[in-house]
């Protein structure tokens, strides 16, 4: 959990709101499947649904009241990998800060699998 300080007093942010927030500007962004997760049961990766994409974006709370964001995406096969999560990474760093006032220290995006056809 962030804390905020603004001029009516402290905000405190939870965890879900970075996690929704970052889902739904990563999977905004063109040539994203969507949000992924690993099985700890099969080692598999599994494409996840709308409601639960929270799950495959992971928050770390740095020291200086800044964020660290991790997300797990799939894509659409013939689209440019890099091109992709440099837009992923600025959308979500937009997307999050503009929202909560956090500043994120940086956004680490993960391609798991890659959907064909």
């Amino acid at each position: 959990m962030v804390t905020v300080q603004t001029e009516h007093g402290f905000i405190r942010i939870a965890s879900e709101v970075f996690t929704i927030l970052t889902g739904i500007a990563a999977t905004n962004c063109f040539g994203v499947k969507g949000m992924t997760v690993r099985s700890v049961t099969d080692g598999l990766v599994h494409l996840l649904k709308r409601e639960s994409m929270g799950k495959g974006v992971h928050i770390t709370y740095n020291d200086n009241d800044t964020i660290s964001i991790e997300l797990h995406i799939a894509v659409d096969q013939g689209v440019n990998i890099p091109v992709l999560c440099g837009s992923i990474i600025e959308e979500v760093r937009y997307k999050v800060a503009s929202a909560t006032g956090v500043v994120i220290k940086n956004v680490d995006v993960f391609v798991d699998s890659m959907h064909i056809g």
